[in-house]
């Protein structure tokens, strides 16, 4: 069903991919990681600091899990020939979600969580990453862990995506490449980050506060200290564009790295309107060590099928990919409709046929 709840990050409307050269000193190391076992629909997962075991929610070696983001399931297995593994949703800060859940179980899909702080270009920011660092938004992070936890299903967040797009309100700049303030530096922005995905991995309470301090952020607000948060399947995915917008140094994707024991995937927005395979690979090797996911691509603008064929040609040549999902945009006015591109989403078709392209998560494959 089509949604328009939460807020359609701009994604490639401005992106200039070009080569994101910065060195990182906390580069991903490789982690392993385990799909969630067939047949059920509640996977417990564990989740913690570098070291420590990590539900990575991955398909089966070899595979990679198809899916789409934005609107309509139905429409994209039409056009495609294949049921999506994952349905990606919109959300804002601050608002409902439940609706999310139901539409993955609806869709008899995992869920990926775009959670962003506006519901688009103009709107009402709902939080600062200094009000997400400080604690102002642990009630929503609580509501969230509760929601999560009722699901009783694996959960991808994105959290704060293009997050080095300065058309996004959480962006440390702004468009003409000037800083936004404290409340929005590079260092609020990865505090922020460290400070959700640890309250999100659950636990005891007291634990989460210490793990908090060594942080230099404060105890979870809003919960005693006796209590716990539930533990649930989730797989937090950092998606930066491969270069910023603008492209300038201090919007580099390095600059919002929040370090690896704070990241399970890695991955980015890809678009045939900006094809820039060249600065893709070299992200993809600049961040290595983590699975890799296209939490958004689609067709832009040309019905373009050598697209296509570069774009599987990558994947189906960097291993690390393990998920895809198409972002079809809301509403029949969205240009990103894959029913507007009739000859790519032939060859699309084509490619997803493969047996590696997975329809189904475990949990959700079909009997027989």
């Amino acid at each position: 069903m089509r949604r328009a709840h939460g807020a359609l990050v701009g994604a490639a409307a401005l992106v200039t991919l070009a080569l994101s050269g910065a060195a990182l000193a906390d580069v991903p190391t490789a982690h392993a990681g385990s799909a969630s076992s067939s047949g059920s629909t509640s996977v417990t997962g564990t989740s913690g600091a570098s070291g420590s075991a990590v539900s990575m929610l991955l398909p089966a070696a070899g595979d990679v899990f198809t899916g789409i983001s934005g609107d309509d399931a139905t429409q994209y297995e039409d056009e495609t020939g294949k049921h999506p593994a994952v349905f990606g949703s919109f959300i804002t800060w601050g608002h409902p979600f439940d609706w999310a859940f139901s539409d993955a179980v609806g869709t008899h899909a995992r869920v990926m969580l775009h959670i962003s702080t506006t519901m688009g270009a103009g709107a009402r920011q709902m939080i600062t990453p200094q009000g997400i660092a400080d604690g102002s938004g642990d009630a929503y992070l609580l509501s969230l862990a509760a929601g999560i936890a009722k699901h009783g299903a694996p959960v991808y967040i994105r959290l704060l995506p293009e997050m080095n797009n300065a058309t996004n309100p959480y962006s440390a700049d702004s468009l003409d490449g000037s800083p936004r303030g404290a409340a929005y530096s590079h260092r609020m922005f990865k505090q922020a980050w460290r400070r959700v995905v640890t309250i999100l991995r659950g636990g005891g309470v007291s634990a989460i506060d210490a793990k908090l301090a060594t942080l230099d952020l404060p105890p979870v607000q809003g919960i005693s200290s006796t209590a716990s948060i539930p533990v649930s399947a989730i797989a937090f995915i950092w998606c930066p564009e491969t270069a910023g917008t603008p492209n300038v140094a201090s919007e580099s994707a390095a600059s919002y790295w929040p370090g690896k024991a704070y990241v399970d995937w890695v991955g980015t927005d890809f678009y045939s309107h900006f094809p820039n395979f060249a600065g893709l690979n070299h992200f993809y090797k600049e961040f290595r060590g983590k699975p890799f996911v296209f939490a958004e691509w689609a067709m832009w603008d040309t019905d373009n099928t050598r697209f296509v064929d570069d774009f599987f040609s990558f994947i189906n040549s960097h291993k690390r990919v393990k998920m895809i999902l198409y972002n079809e945009g809301y509403g029949p006015s969205s240009p990103l409709l894959l029913s507007k591109y009739p000859a790519a989403a032939g060859a699309i078709r084509g490619e997803v046929a493969s047996g590696r392209y997975l329809g189904y998560a475990p949990e959700w494959q079909p009997a027989g």
